[in-house]
């Protein structure tokens, strides 16, 4: 294929090209032992030390401190939803959450399974087109959980409430995209592939001293206590996601990092708000305070399309983009629309190349 093609899905996303060639190449052979790496026992050296390179990887990123655990697990965010509350939130406890979108409802859904679940604010009547500031929390309340960036309605929590207790955040979509002070944090969890790596595995990073006080008996292999001593590898870890992220975050530290990439994932959503702010025919749909640098929903604006033909032209629109190489740029099915997710991933010229197809279609609308 000779057409350059942006990938603008929202996860599985785009990944480095560097970490993909590598990942290609381990297939075959790793660490030329002349076995692939998924042909090899996680219990050989060779794996053994990529994960814990990985951890390291990502402790050095992130700037974890002391007193923190990092794991490597299957199962998803989605997983994680159950096994937070079933390891943390005791059956006579209770914990605040914050709603602000779907998977963060999915959330406090599955948490109330285990205790009492006070919702301490929600944007879900206006469709989480923003995220809720003024909201007490709960006294006595276990944590405060938050999904820190919202894919579906292009919201982000720019600074993070400061916890009665400790936070719980679901980092899922915005991990590594911004510098983070981990040690307001209990715990922080994330699927890799929306920002990471590709799926199959979510990584965990826990401040140890808040297990073992739930006091329920968690399956084994629901309990983080079980996979802390084991370093991620009680049971066969999905080793060639780990390996992945492994090479995602060898890229992002020869990119300058996290503070560097911050600073090109602002430039390249601001490239992309301005086009939408000074469009005639396009909008975003987040409130401009809370916009996502991650995840950029937007959709025709009322005045400029009627409404019997608005769905021949988004169809239109999603065709010619995907001439162009444009791809995956549908919105979710709940709201409709387009969204571009542009994480660390999604080179500037793949911005720069959808911001002008935007100014093509709307000289060609009108």
């Amino acid at each position: 294929m000779n057409k350059i093609v942006y990938n603008f899905s929202a996860g599985p996303s785009t990944l480095p090209k560097q970490a993909t060639a590598e990942a290609a190449a381990a297939i075959a052979d790793f660490a030329n032992t002349g076995i692939g790496i998924m042909e090899m026992s996680h219990r050989t050296r060779p794996v053994e030390g990529m994960v814990a390179e990985a951890e390291s990887l990502l402790r050095e990123l992130l700037s974890i401190p002391s007193g923190y655990e990092i794991l490597f697990l299957g199962g998803g965010a989605s997983l994680q939803f159950c096994m937070v509350p079933m390891n943390l939130l005791g059956s006579n406890a209770s914990a605040d959450y914050t709603d602000t979108g779907m998977w963060a409802n999915k959330a406090l859904k599955e948490a109330k399974k285990f205790g009492k679940v006070n919702v301490v604010c929600s944007s879900k009547e206006s469709i989480y087109n923003h995220i809720p500031k003024n909201f007490e929390q709960t006294p006595g309340a276990t944590y405060l959980h938050l999904t820190s960036n919202n894919t579906i309605y292009g919201t982000q929590w720019k600074e993070f409430p400061k916890a009665n207790t400790y936070l719980v955040c679901d980092m899922s979509s915005d991990i590594l995209s911004r510098p983070i002070d981990v040690s307001k944090f209990g715990l922080i969890y994330a699927g890799a592939q929306k920002n990471m790596g590709p799926a199959g595995v979510a990584t965990v990073i826990v401040r140890s001293d808040i297990l073992g006080k739930a006091e329920r008996d968690i399956p084994t292999m629901l309990d983080y206590r079980t996979h802390i001593p084991e370093h991620s590898m009680f049971n066969t870890p999905p080793v060639f996601s780990i390996y992945v992220v492994n090479r995602v975050l060898h890229w992002l530290k020869n990119l300058g990092g996290v503070a560097a990439m911050e600073k090109i994932n602002a430039k390249k959503a601001n490239l992309f708000y301005d086009v939408l702010d000074n469009s005639k025919l396009f909008k975003g749909t987040a409130a401009k305070e809370d916009r996502s640098t991650m995840n950029i929903p937007f959709v025709f604006r009322e005045d400029a399309i009627a409404a019997d033909k608005k769905e021949a032209m988004e169809k239109k629109f999603l065709a010619l983009a995907q001439e162009k190489g444009l791809e995956q740029l549908k919105g979710h099915r709940s709201v409709g629309g387009f969204r571009a997710s542009i994480y660390n991933a999604m080179p500037i010229e793949g911005v720069e190349a959808l911001a002008a197809f935007l100014g093509e279609f709307e000289n060609l609308a009108h």
